[in-house]
């Protein structure tokens, strides 16, 4: 059974860092690409970033590119997203994903979700 576990979301203000993270299990880590979504409040699921399995491809959204850093550990599952500069309209709730396709995950449509992490950026 595919399992994603988010953690690290929280509460800081505009400016600040927060650390993501997602244990992945019950799948090939290695072999999956992954990457990060976030919904906030009243708005659609949008994408942040995608990693390929490796590790050494990876693409961002405009709003988050160069503040927001994705990476992986495919020793420990664990999927990684820091996220520097916060603005306050990167409140949301934040998704890891995975899917054995790098162009699903980009495209919005991987196979697998975790629950999610809040993130609130206040002023």
């Amino acid at each position: 059974q595919v399992q994603l576990v988010e953690s690290g979301g929280g509460s800081v203000q505009t400016g600040g860092s927060l650390k993501l993270s997602c244990i992945g299990s019950g799948f090939i880590f290695k072999t999956y690409a992954m990457g990060w979504f976030r919904q906030a409040p009243g708005k659609e699921r949008e994408f942040v970033s995608s990693i390929s399995e490796s590790g050494t491809t990876d693409i961002y959204a405009t709003a988050v590119k160069g503040r927001f850093t994705i990476s992986r550990d495919n020793v420990k599952n664990t999927l990684y997203l820091q996220m520097n500069s916060l603005k306050i309209e990167d409140t949301a709730m934040y998704y890891c994903a995975a899917d054995y396709s790098f162009s699903r995950v980009g495209l919005g449509s991987p196979t697998y979700w975790g629950q999610g992490t809040q993130v609130t950026v206040s002023s």
